[in-house]
């Protein structure tokens, strides 16, 4: 399968954590990339980042030219423009349903029938985030960890109606961007790395204020009390004991 022919752009949507890490990855790897976020602020502060970045892999040899890198990177507010001319779209925006499913509403209407569709999602199911689309059989997660130019390994995610076709061009997607594929095929909540890790490590990366919103909307999601929040969450104390060392970290 030639990658390549059918994934030439890249549109990553969201300039953050996640996202500004994700477009200078696909960059690296020779595809034109479309960066969008909803204020210039943050499409500036996720560039500048990548400057960054790129500035210190060029001095340790592991690219040859940033200029060339960045030059291959279209930062943008504009939804449209960000994914009109996109072969794949990588969401990595606020890990909230009702941003995603307005996003992915939005991005439905206004790409290529054949783009296919992806999520850098961590909580939430593949199955629930395509069915806010047309193409559940284009949808799967493409779940990367920070931060991802450096950390070697990617999920590859299907949903209940994500077609093999779509499975095996984003195995091969991945392989080209130097990492190496983990294929996920049950769609469950923090799939397979991020089910014995996530809390602690997302704790420490993220903010405990942050991780009680995301287990409150898994429990609203689910129905389930095993995603409530700890009273320890609630109270903000996982914080305090991650800095004191006493989680083991």
């Amino acid at each position: 399968m030639d990658v390549r022919e059918k994934i030439k752009t890249v549109a990553v949507l969201g300039a953050g954590v996640m996202g500004h890490g994700i477009a200078e990855l696909c960059a690296m790897a020779g595809y034109n990339v479309t960066m969008r976020d909803i204020k210039q602020e943050f499409i500036d502060r996720g560039m500048n980042m990548i400057k960054e970045s790129l500035a210190k892999l060029e001095q340790k040899g592991r690219v040859k030219s940033a200029e060339e890198v960045l030059a291959r990177i279209k930062p943008t507010v504009d939804l449209e423009e960000a994914v009109k001319d996109a072969d794949l779209v990588i969401e990595a925006v606020p890990e909230v349903v009702d941003i995603k499913k307005q996003v992915w509403e939005e991005v439905d209407k206004l790409a290529k029938p054949d783009c296919i569709f992806t999520s850098n999602t961590s909580t939430m199911r593949i199955t629930m985030l395509a069915s806010f689309t047309s193409r559940p059989d284009k949808f799967a997660g493409l779940h990367f960890f920070n931060p991802p130019v450096i950390m070697r390994l990617v999920e590859v995610i299907r949903g209940e109606k994500t077609s093999d076709e779509t499975m095996d061009l984003l195995v091969e997607f991945v392989k080209t961007l130097g990492k190496t594929p983990v294929r996920v095929e049950k769609d469950v909540p923090g799939f397979i790395v991020n089910r014995p890790f996530g809390p602690f490590e997302l704790a420490k990366q993220f903010g405990a204020e942050q991780i009680t919103k995301r287990l409150e909307e898994l429990a609203k999601q689910y129905g389930k009390k095993i995603f409530e929040p700890t009273k320890t969450l609630k109270e903000g104390k996982l914080e305090e004991l991650l800095k004191a060392g006493e989680m083991g970290f």
